[in-house]
């Protein structure tokens, strides 16, 4: 197909030339970010390992691409689609979810998120009722949620806290945590509810009741006709392969930027053989790498971004014969709370989700394993995590048979942990980096997991930096 027109402004011409641009990293953000300054600036990317994408993967399953990082991006938010579409990807390669049914493994089944929850927070008691997630006793007490008074509390709070004082315990443990999990392998109890649940942070502080507020912001938005994700035919790694086309050479693997400089009125990178010398330096890398660029040039921020918990997690992709699920429930894929105590939190079923995989030789699907604060499975080698997950899943989902081929995808510390006070912790490091010209720092770590955050953040650092230069 054609590719279309990018909505981004011509290059504009610079009195001394153009712009230097180091950008160091070659995940989703660095790589955009390049892309966005591509014809503005001469820009390179410095990546340390062998391959782009960060957390974006395809890999071949059975004879089919299948994703084992990052298999979609929030299309409400529009600068995920924005990126995508700018890049040459049209309405044929673009794939809504057939199905938005999801169901949480609990009390001995599975049983079906209930409609109508805002990040777990439920906004329609008949529908919680309905879906039987919780006792009759924790029903009850999250049915008296619009008779509780008030709570003014300033600053941030963990997840947990806010919606267990307002719905109790079992919804947090039910419905919020494994939404949590599945997201950012966090802890409700130490996540920040202003930076992971805003819309849920938003109505707490502006109703007394959050079940109202909740229930205005879904009015406000039930007239948007558009799926809530969408995905690439082919696989997420076409947009890092799209960007990685653009920038050609541009782009430089195995280039780890060691030390970071600042002399005579620019910037030093030290990368292997070779000091590269730049205008501007975004640095997009996850928080501890950030800092050890950062330690002896700015100690604040460095200690800041080291502060950054992160968690490894890890997918594997399996393969079915169709005839061994046939009882599979219809539906998405379901939810797993850490309260049952198995290793997968989270399982995606690609062949019910996703109409492009419907029709695929075999039955596919991937689970997600690995939490902030348990990491055991990632401990076993991939044949016995490839035999757990298949043991869990066909005992959760129904199926029959054993799986005919998997994938194992790990992905050390991939997860920044956005616990409370981490809005003004991100406060704090871009203050703190402000103070140093030319130097710009973004990424997953300081403000959004998934593809359109990251996408924005990029728009925002090439914006920052080439209004640096007026």
């Amino acid at each position: 197909m054609s590719r279309t027109a990018s909505p981004w402004p011509a290059p504009r011409t610079r009195r001394a030339g153009r712009l230097r641009v180091a950008v160091v990293g070659g995940g989703i953000t660095g790589l955009a970010t390049a892309w966005h300054l591509r014809d503005r600036a001469d820009v390179t990317v410095h990546e340390a390992s062998d391959r782009l994408g960060g957390e974006i993967r395809t890999i071949d399953l059975v004879g089919a691409p299948m994703d084992v990082g990052a298999d979609a991006f929030l299309a409400r938010h529009p600068e995920g689609e924005r990126l995508v579409r700018a890049l040459g990807f049209g309405d044929d390669d673009l794939v809504a979810p057939a199905t938005g049914q999801v169901h949480v493994w609990t009390r001995g089944r599975l049983r079906p998120l209930p409609g109508a929850t805002v990040f777990g927070v439920p906004t329609d008691l008949p529908a919680l009722a309905r879906s039987g997630v919780l006792s009759p006793a924790a029903l009850a007490r999250a049915a008296a949620e619009p008779l509780l008074p008030r709570r003014r509390t300033a600053g941030d709070r963990s997840v947990a806290d806010l919606v267990a004082e307002r719905f109790g315990p079992a919804v947090v443990d039910a419905l919020v945590e494994p939404l949590l999990g599945g997201v950012y392998a966090g802890r409700a109890d130490r996540l920040s509810a202003e930076a992971t649940v805003p819309q849920v942070w938003r109505a707490a502080a502006e109703h007394r009741s959050l079940l109202q507020g909740l229930r205005e912001q879904r009015a406000a938005t039930a007239a948007a006709d558009r799926p809530v994700f969408l995905t690439v035919r082919g696989g997420m790694g076409r947009i890092v392969e799209r960007l990685r086309e653009d920038l050609a050479d541009r782009v430089h693997l195995d280039s780890a930027v060691t030390s970071l400089r600042r002399q005579d009125g620019a910037w030093h990178l030290q990368v292997p053989g070779r000091s590269v010398v730049a205008d501007r330096v975004v640095v997009a890398v996850p928080p501890a790498a950030a800092a050890r660029l950062l330690v002896g040039l700015d100690d604040g921020a460095a200690r800041e971004l080291a502060g950054i918990v992160t968690a490894s997690v890890g997918v594997v992709a399996l393969a079915y014969d169709h005839a061994d699920a046939v009882d599979v429930p219809a539906g998405s894929g379901l939810l797993v709370p850490r309260s049952e105590g198995r290793s997968i939190k989270a399982v995606t079923i690609a062949s019910r989700k996703w109409p492009h995989h419907a029709n695929r030789e075999h039955f596919v699907l991937r689970a997600s394993v690995g939490r902030v604060d348990d990491a055991s499975a990632l401990d076993l080698d991939d044949d016995e995590l490839v035999a757990r997950v298949d043991a869990e899943v066909a005992e959760a989902l129904g199926i029959r048979g054993r799986a005919r081929a998997s994938l194992v995808q790990r992905w050390p510390d991939a997860l920044p942990q956005y616990d409370v006070g981490h809005r003004a912790r991100v406060d704090r490091i871009r203050h703190a980096v402000d103070a140093h010209p030319g130097l710009y720092v973004g990424g997953a770590a300081l403000d959004g997991l998934g593809i359109a955050a990251r996408a924005k953040d990029a728009e925002r650092l090439a914006d920052a930096v080439m209004d640096s230069a007026r």
